[in-house]
């Protein structure tokens, strides 16, 4: 069984100097914890450690993708001039371990029409799988109509977005995640839960803002099992007389959007996706390197579930080959 990591993060020297200038302070807690933490060394790594890491994971291939906030939190002359240059590092790092790595572009969003036009160079010349981007740029949500060259991009490369959270706007994270010291704010801001939240309301909003209507053949690809809104898909479902859209809500969510763990390692969010989604919208993520995974933990997840072997395949590399067999590269 040959298993995909597909939310496998990574950070440079040059990105790292970018958001210090931009935020001296590193303020926002993915910034700290990417540069001046015990995961700054394992993000760096575009090399034998982390292939180390994968082998003992348990991972044969991960697809590389440049960390949140990536490049979104800055102006957009700098976003622009980091961009191709990341994802050449990235590439570089692809082409010296066949095999074992894949990419995701890292996208100037503060200049939509540039990045589009990177996503085509990144899919088309350095052979990457498609794009990640985080869920809000330049205080903006990523629904709104001046992303929408991306997703153009995309659908007419067949090259799938991961749509990875971000830290949820200033005065929503004021307003609801402050007030119990900084450890535990920040982490109530983003993984614990105001991530998840923001990202899975993001998708809705696309969703909402006809983004699938517009551009029919878009995929994304949404990790953490669906940020939140594939438990309430049932709740969700009372706006689709409001809408005016093509489908109910929850089609979109089993024509245009694939599910991922993103390091949650919970059979019972699984059971709960195959149910909702099905097995072939579901593909595998192990988070790194923010979830470690160990002693082949990974490969044990799947190989352990109660599901079939079918599906199992699916999981762990059908239905990621599928999907980017189709690129037009």
């Amino acid at each position: 069984m040959k298993l995909y990591a597909l939310e496998e993060h990574f950070v440079t020297e040059d990105v790292i100097d970018a958001w210090r200038r931009r935020d001296p302070g590193l303020t926002e807690p993915m910034m700290r914890w990417a540069v001046a933490s015990e995961l700054t060394p394992a993000l760096l790594d575009l090399g034998d450690g982390r292939v180390a890491a994968m082998d003992d994971a348990g991972i044969d291939t991960s697809v590389l993708s440049l960390t949140t906030p990536g490049l979104q939190n800055l102006a957009a002359a700098e976003a622009v001039a980091l961009q191709a240059p990341t994802n050449d590092l990235a590439a570089a790092a692809v082409r010296r371990h066949p095999g074992r790595f894949r990419g995701f572009a890292a996208l100037a969003t503060p200049a939509p029409a540039a990045a589009a036009d990177e996503l085509r160079r990144a899919v088309g010349e350095l052979g990457f799988d498609g794009a990640l981007v985080n869920a809000n740029s330049g205080g903006r949500s990523l629904d709104a109509p001046e992303f929408w060259d991306i997703y153009e991009a995309a659908e007419d490369l067949r090259a799938p977005v991961y749509l990875h959270p971000s830290v949820p706007f200033p005065a929503v994270t004021e307003s609801y995640y402050r007030g119990f010291g900084t450890p535990v704010d920040d982490m109530l801001s983003t993984g614990a839960f105001g991530w998840h939240y923001d990202a899975g309301l993001t998708v809705l909003r696309m969703i909402l803002a006809g983004v699938f209507d517009r551009f029919p053949g878009l995929q994304l690809i949404l990790g953490h099992w669906g940020e939140v809104v594939l438990f309430y898909l049932d709740r969700v479902a009372a706006m689709d007389r409001l809408a005016g859209l093509r489908r109910p809500i929850a089609e979109y969510f089993r024509a245009n959007i694939f599910i991922t763990p993103g390091g949650i390692s919970s059979p019972k969010y699984l059971r709960w996706s195959l149910e909702t989604v099905g097995a072939g919208r579901i593909m595998y993520a192990s988070d790194h390197p923010f979830n470690r995974e160990h002693a082949g933990s990974a490969r044990r997840f799947l190989a352990e579930a109660p599901i079939s072997d079918e599906d199992r395949a699916r999981i762990a590399h059908r239905n990621w080959e599928g999907l980017v067999a189709g690129i037009r590269r």
